[in-house]
């Protein structure tokens, strides 16, 4: 299994995870705390799995082609 059937497989286990917390969320602390736990550990899932799709070159044509954002510093160097 590689490694982005291994992320979607996690995402899908917190997804559920998430599901059976979400009753009982306002019940406690330590529910509620878990609770924001899993959300964080799944958007972190989300954002890996994200990162190993985006093509490495394409994302260092983008970076050439691109346009330089302008900083408000920028207007005040000599």
């Amino acid at each position: 299994m590689d490694k982005k059937q291994q992320i979607k497989k996690q995402i899908e286990q917190k997804e559920l995870q998430i599901k059976k917390l979400h009753l009982h969320r306002n019940s406690s602390d330590v529910c509620n705390q878990l609770y924001n736990t899993l959300i964080l550990e799944k958007a972190i899932l989300k954002k890996n799995l994200e990162e190993l799709n985006k093509n490495p070159i394409i994302e260092n044509i983008k970076k050439v082609f691109s346009k330089r954002e302008k900083l408000i510093c920028d207007y005040f160097k000599s």
